[in-house]
């Protein structure tokens, strides 16, 4: 197993458990990949390889910060999709955001399904069900790890 899947590993882990849990994603599990993907690209390949996961990094934050502008993704989703493109490079980040933007409206289908059919199980009224923001991280955790699965 390489660095890079020892990383993502336990990045997304974290990830997805903060994220379903507490709805949140901490700075450090972000950070850690962060720090983690320019280090390990630094060992590699020196100052190019820290440019090149800095790259990713800003790739990665780039590419949903649309959404985020538009208030449809949190910032620690952001943040970890950074993380992320810092491991992967930018190349690769750009298949993973596409992978993850798959598997959140495959997540966000299934989720909404389930709360239709449990509303009307339980008789609740369409309008009166609040909107609720669905945990993305699990789709970014599955984008970047397919995304790695594509470089072998």
């Amino acid at each position: 197993m390489t660095a890079v899947w020892m990383i993502s590993i336990t990045v997304g882990c974290a990830a997805v458990i903060e994220d379903l849990l507490r709805r949140r994603i901490s700075n450090w599990t972000s950070g850690g990949a962060l720090l983690g993907g320019c280090t390990l690209q630094f060992i590699r390949e020196g100052w190019h390889g820290a440019l090149g996961a800095l790259c990713g990094a800003a790739v990665g934050f780039a590419v949903f910060s649309i959404f985020y502008l538009l208030q449809g993704m949190g910032g620690g989703d952001l943040k970890l999709m950074a993380g992320f493109g810092s491991l992967l490079g930018p190349a690769v980040i750009l298949q993973a955001a596409w992978l993850a933007a798959v598997a959140g409206g495959l997540i966000t289908i299934g989720l909404l399904s389930v709360r239709a059919l449990t509303r009307r199980q339980s008789g609740v009224s369409q309008g009166a069900a609040r909107a609720e923001f669905i945990p993305y991280a699990p789709a970014i955790v599955a984008g970047a790890w397919i995304a790695l699965l594509g470089q072998r």
